[in-house]
C-alpha cells in the first residue's frame, strides 16, 4: 500500500496568494491541510472556498507552534508523511512529485528542500541578510552536528519539506517562532533521523517580508537563532555524543 501523504500549508495574512497556491496544489490530488495562524485578513475565508481542511488559530501563535500542530494533526489522522510548504507563492508546487519520489524510496525520514544544493532555472538572488544568515547558521549546524546526516546541509531554513510522521513522534519541540528549524535539526540528529536534501527553485517575491518586530533586525535575528541552536545542543548533548568525532566538538559560536 502506498504511503498516505498530506500536504500542509501554514498561512498568516496570505489573502493575495492563497487561492493561487491552493489551486496549484490541488492538481496533485493529495489531502491538504491549511493552518491559518490568526490571520486578520480574508485568508481563512478564501481557504474555506477550497476542498481542503482548515484549522484556525484565534491569534497568531508562531511558525513553530503551527509546525507542531501540523505534526499532531497528521499523526492523529494516520498519515505516513506530511509535505509542508509556504503559502506565499515562494515554494513551487511543481516540485511536489520530487518529494513523492523520495518518499517512495522509503530510506529517509526527512526530505528537505534546498535552494542552494544546485542552481536551477528560475533561481533568483536571495536578499543579502537572509542569504548571509542562512549560510552562517547552516555552517554552524553542520559544525555541531557533523556526521549526523547523509551529507552536510546546504539550506537549514527552507520550509518545503517532507517529514515521516512516525519519526517525528520522538521529537520534543518547543520553539514557537522562526527559530523552529534550529531546534528541529538538533533533535533530528539526536534521534538519528535520516535526512536527505533535494533541490528546489529559489523564489523571493517579497524581499521585505516581516519576521515579526524583534526579528526584522538581522543582527537580532541571527542572535536569536544562535541562542536557540546553542541551547538545544546543550540540552541534547548526551544523545549527540554518538555522532561526534574527536575533531568535532559540540559547541556553538
Amino acid at each position: 500500500m502506498p504511503p498516505r501523504v498530506l500536504i500542509a500549508v501554514p498561512a498568516f495574512n496570505e489573502e493575495r496568494t492563497v487561492d493561487r497556491v491552493l489551486e496549484r496544489i490541488s492538481a496533485f490530488g493529495l489531502p491538504t491541510l491549511v493552518i491559518d495562524d490568526g490571520s486578520s485578513d480574508s485568508t481563512a475565508a478564501k481557504v474555506a472556498a477550497h476542498p481542503v481542511e482548515l484549522v484556525r488559530h484565534a491569534r497568531n501563535e508562531g511558525y513553530g507552534v503551527v509546525m507542531r500542530a501540523i505534526f499532531a494533526w497528521a499523526a492523529h489522522r494516520d498519515f505516513d508523511w506530511v509535505i509542508t510548504m509556504d503559502c506565499d507563492d515562494q515554494h513551487e508546487p511543481g516540485f511536489i512529485p520530487d518529494f513523492l519520489r523520495e518518499i517512495a524510496l522509503g530510506d529517509v525520514d526527512v526530505v528537505s528542500g534546498s535552494r542552494y544544493l544546485t542552481s536551477l532555472p528560475g533561481d533568483v538572488a536571495a536578499p543579502a541578510d537572509r542569504s548571509t544568515i542562512n549560510r552562517t547558521i547552516t555552517a554552524e549546524i553542520n559544525e555541531v552536528l557533523c556526521g549526523a546526516f547523509e551529507r552536510p546541509l546546504t539550506d537549514s531554513f527552507c520550509g518545503f519539506k517532507a517529514y515521516r510522521v512516525h519519526a517525528c513522534h520522538a521529537l520534543r519541540l518547543t520553539a514557537t517562532g522562526y527559530d523552529f528549524p534550529m531546534q528541529f535539526w538538533v533533535q533530528a540528529a539526536a534521534n538519528r533521523l535520516r535526512v536527505r536534501e533535494i533541490p528546489v527553485v529559489r523564489i523571493y517575491l517579497d524581499v521585505k517580508r516581516s519576521f515579526g518586530s524583534e526579528l526584522d533586525d538581522p543582527t537580532r535575528r541571527l542572535a536569536v537563532y544562535r541562542s536557540t541552536l546553542a541551547t538545544e545542543v546543550e540540552r541534547c548533548a548526551a544523545r549527540l555524543r554518538h555522532l561526534q568525532p574527536k575533531t568535532c566538538a559540540v559547541r556553538c559560536a
